[in-house]
């Protein structure tokens, strides 16, 4: 009962490894905020683009192709991101 009320759940019985947690939750909240960021940012340029707007005034139309192919490059940019979680520096109080 206790684990499904818990906002931690330590793995180990170590109570140190609790500041561990903390420091690893606030590093992934901020990689949500860059991720939300460069998601928001594409959306907000690259869809008006791919809709036409640039079209009327520069004939600038920009193709389905190349679009699916923004669209990858912007997962993947958000996909790295995320995978630089993985060389966090997270101290616990064991070292």
């Amino acid at each position: 009962m206790a684990v499904e009320t818990a906002d931690v759940v330590l793995v180990r019985s170590d109570p140190a490894s609790v500041p561990t947690s903390i420091t690893l939750a606030r590093q992934v909240e901020t990689k949500i905020k860059q991720n939300l960021f460069w998601a928001a940012i594409y959306n907000l340029l690259a869809i008006p683009f791919a809709a036409g707007v640039l079209y009327p005034s520069l004939g600038i139309l920009l193709r389905p192709e190349w679009a699916a192919l923004l669209m990858s490059a912007s997962t993947l940019i958000v996909t790295a991101n995320a995978l630089l979680l993985n060389r966090a520096k997270i101290t616990s109080a064991q070292n």
